[in-house]
């Protein structure tokens, strides 16, 4: 699996908008330790804090993710780019398309065992269409509960808050398409 390393891309949007490390660490609430260590590729960050990063420097979080546009068409299964760490106790996604320079985005999330897609809800530009590859998982779509087990698929619309959790002792594997991108 690839990582994709996005400590290039902070540097470089903080340094398009003329921002100190300090003043960005204010910014996102990031501690200047961490965020150091995320500018040099040493960590990623959370997603959490990667969506910080993202309103703080006025970009969308696909912005990092950006690559030139790939010829090749064929995504190998070992040469993923991954957000977050697959082996954590914090959701994942693996990238599924080549690039996110198209109109639109296929992703892997991986849910670990008690873990969410985040503390809040929620919402992005795009339309989701979320499919459950394996395990159960709870969504929570605009206030209202779904439990999706294997096999199950639910629509989001564009701007609707939800919020992802895995309640289950296994790790749950969702199929999303989103358009337009936002990793």
């Amino acid at each position: 699996m690839e990582e994709v390393k996005i400590g290039e891309k902070v540097r470089e949007f903080r340094s398009l908008r003329k921002m100190s490390v300090k003043a960005l660490c204010e910014a996102t609430g990031i501690a200047e330790p961490e965020l150091i260590r995320i500018e040099a590729d040493e960590v990623n960050p959370s997603i959490a804090s990667l969506k910080m990063l993202a309103l703080a420097l006025g970009v969308p979080l696909w912005q990092f993710f950006r690559a030139e546009k790939s010829m090749e068409p064929v995504v190998r299964k070992n040469r993923r780019k991954t957000l977050g760490l697959p082996d954590s106790r914090e959701v994942s996604y693996e990238l599924l398309t080549p690039d996110t320079s198209g109109t639109i985005e296929f992703c892997e999330m991986l849910i670990p065992s008690g873990a969410a897609s985040g503390v809040q809800p929620q919402c992005h530009n795009g339309e989701e269409t979320a499919y459950v590859l394996e395990g159960t998982v709870q969504i929570n779509v605009a206030g209202t509960d779904y439990m999706l087990e294997s096999g199950d698929s639910i629509r989001i619309p564009m701007l609707t808050e939800h919020r992802w959790v895995n309640h289950s002792q296994e790790t749950v594997h969702v199929l999303f398409a989103v358009t337009p991108p936002e990793f």
